[in-house]
């Protein structure tokens, strides 16, 4: 199982293909492996990197570093490692690493893919939600999960998909709930206008998470930014129609 030792943990990872460089980041308690049915494709003209970052999947779960800096630290040294420079997708709070990275280092980063990003809304259009889940799963985290899973995916998704879903994120840490807590103070905006990569914000048109308008409002802020809106999908558009997430990539990397 390949893994890289990085501030003291492991981190899982796959690399795979040859061509540019593709840093694939999953959302928050999944894994790697959320990105299986886009890899085939990806992989024929592209080296396509995956990674379980800390707390979740099969990477180490440590109690400290669950953090927004942490972890972007962490993907600075994972880049640097494999000496790529990557496009960086990120799903939900991966979108959020991928920016961060790129504001912190651009050297590294070839584009940034923003799939499905929470950007500021947690601290504003869902804070209490947010504030609720953080209590809630430790009051009964299966049952939370399960109550809440089933909303990121647009209506007619596969049972067993959202199923698959629940396991992943019973099987990551719990201490990547703290990414939760300093979400709720977290607000990308007012530095939006220094980045310096470019940025495509993937959003699926029927996310029931996180509305159209944040990307939006985020690409306005951003220069050059684009919005490309995935039409019939929710918050993880890469699983719900792999087909169309893929091509959609494609154009920017």
């Amino acid at each position: 199982m390949p893994l890289l030792d990085v501030d003291n943990i492991r981190l899982h990872y796959e690399d795979a293909g040859t061509g540019p460089a593709l840093l694939l980041l999953h959302g928050w308690g999944t894994s790697g492996r959320v990105w299986q049915s886009c890899l085939p494709d990806l992989v024929r003209d592209h080296r396509v990197v995956t990674l379980d970052w800390r707390g979740c999947g099969r990477s180490d779960h440590p109690a400290d570093g669950n953090t927004i800096a942490r972890i972007t630290a962490d993907l600075a040294e994972v880049i640097e490692t494999l000496e790529i420079e990557p496009t960086v997708a990120g799903s939900s709070i991966g979108g959020v690493f991928a920016t961060e990275l790129a504001l912190a280092r651009p050297d590294l980063v070839n584009h940034v893919v923003a799939v499905d990003s929470p950007a500021y809304w947690p601290s504003t259009g869902m804070l209490e939600k947010v504030r609720d889940l953080r209590e809630r799963l430790v009051d009964d985290r299966a049952g939370t999960l399960g109550d809440w899973v089933p909303n990121w995916f647009a209506p007619g998704a596969a049972r067993e998909l959202v199923d698959w879903t629940v396991r992943q994120l019973l099987d990551s840490g719990a201490y990547i709930d703290e990414l939760f807590t300093e979400c709720t103070t977290y607000d990308p905006r007012p530095r939006l206008a220094d980045l310096k990569t470019p940025i495509t914000y993937l959003h699926g048109e029927l996310d029931a998470e996180i509305p159209l308008d944040v990307p939006r409002t985020c690409a306005a802020e951003t220069p050059g930014a684009r919005v490309h809106v995935l039409a019939g999908c929710g918050h993880l558009p890469h699983q719900e129609n792999p087909r169309a997430f893929t091509a959609a990539l494609r154009e920017i990397a």
